[in-house]
C-alpha cells in the first residue's frame, strides 16, 4: 500500500479540484451526449456510403464512430496531461520541489496523469452506455477481457507521446509543436471517424505506423464483433511493440530534458 501512497495523493488532489467545479463536470458529460447525438444523425445520412468498408466491424457506421470518439480521448489525455502537469508545476513553483524529492521521475509523471486517465476511462464507459441504452448499439457479444488489454496497451503507447510532449515544455516552457502536429496526423490517419481503407493507397502505410490505428481496429473488433484473442493478436502485439519501444525512449528523453533544465537553471522559469 505504501507504493500507492504518492499516486493516490495526486489522484486525491485532482479529484478535489474537479469536485470544486461541479458545473464543469456536468458540462463534460452533457457534451459527450451532444456529440453522440450529432454523429447519430450524421450516420443516418451518410452511414450507408461507409458500410461497404466496415464489414470487419459489423457494418454499422454509428457503432464504428462511437468507438473512435470514445478512445480518441486517450490520445488527447496523453498529449495534454503530462505537459499540463509540468506547466502547472512551473507556474505554481512546485516543479523544482517535486523533482528534487526522492520520488522517481517516472512516478511523478505517471501519478500526475493518473486521474486524467481514470476520468477518461469513465468517459469511455459513458460513451458505451449511452450508445447501447439510447441508440441501440449492440455490445452483447463484446470481448471485454481483450478490450481491457487493448485499453491498457493504448494508454501505455499514447503516454510515451505525452511524455515527449512534456519534455518540450520542460525545455522550451511553452509552444509545443508536437501537440498540434500529432493531433492532426492522428485524427487524419488513425481511423477515428472513417476506416483507414478509404484513405489513398499511398497514405495507408503511414496510417499503419501509428499506434492509434491498431488500437481502434482491435477495440472495434473486440467490442462490436466479440473477436477472439487469436483474431486480435496481431494488433495486440503491435501495441506491445509500440509500448516497449516508445515508453522507455520517452522517459530517457524526459530525463535528458530535466538535466538540461537543471544545468541551465530554468526549472523555476515559465
Amino acid at each position: 500500500m505504501t507504493g500507492w501512497r504518492k499516486p493516490l495523493a495526486f489522484v486525491k488532489r485532482d479529484l478535489t479540484v474537479l469536485i470544486s467545479y461541479p458545473m464543469a463536470f456536468f458540462l463534460q458529460f452533457f457534451g459527450i451526449f451532444a456529440t453522440i447525438l450529432m454523429f447519430f444523425f450524421v450516420s443516418r445520412v451518410f452511414g450507408g456510403a461507409a458500410s461497404p468498408h466496415l464489414a470487419e466491424y459489423g457494418g454499422d457506421y454509428f457503432s464504428f464512430v462511437l468507438v473512435g470518439l470514445a478512445f480518441s480521448g486517450y490520445m488527447t489525455v496523453a498529449m495534454n496531461s503530462f505537459a499540463a502537469s509540468i506547466r502547472e508545476g512551473q507556474m505554481m513553483g512546485t516543479l523544482e520541489a517535486m523533482l528534487v524529492s526522492p520520488t522517481r521521475l517516472s512516478t511523478i509523471l505517471i501519478s500526475s496523469s493518473l486521474w486524467n486517465y481514470t476520468f477518461t476511462s469513465l468517459r469511455v464507459v459513458f460513451f458505451f452506455l449511452i450508445g447501447a441504452l439510447c441508440f441501440g448499439v449492440d455490445l452483447s457479444h463484446a470481448n471485454l477481457s481483450a478490450a481491457l488489454v487493448v485499453q491498457g496497451l493504448t494508454i501505455l503507447s499514447f503516454s510515451a507521446l505525452g511524455i515527449v510532449s512534456a519534455s518540450f515544455i520542460m525545455v522550451f516552457k511553452q509552444g509545443n509543436p508536437l501537440d498540434a502536429l500529432s493531433g492532426v496526423v492522428f485524427s487524419l490517419l488513425g481511423g477515428v471517424l472513417y476506416p483507414v481503407a478509404v484513405l489513398p493507397a499511398w497514405l495507408q502505410p503511414v496510417a499503419w505506423c501509428l499506434p492509434l490505428t491498431y488500437s481502434l481496429r482491435a477495440m472495434r473488433r473486440a467490442m462490436l464483433r466479440g473477436a477472439s484473442w487469436g483474431e486480435l493478436l496481431p494488433d495486440i502485439l503491435a501495441l506491445v511493440l509500440f509500448a516497449a519501444v516508445l515508453l522507455p525512449a520517452s522517459l530517457y528523453v524526459f530525463r535528458r530534458a530535466v538535466r538540461r533544465a537543471r544545468r541551465d537553471g530554468t526549472l523555476t522559469q515559465y
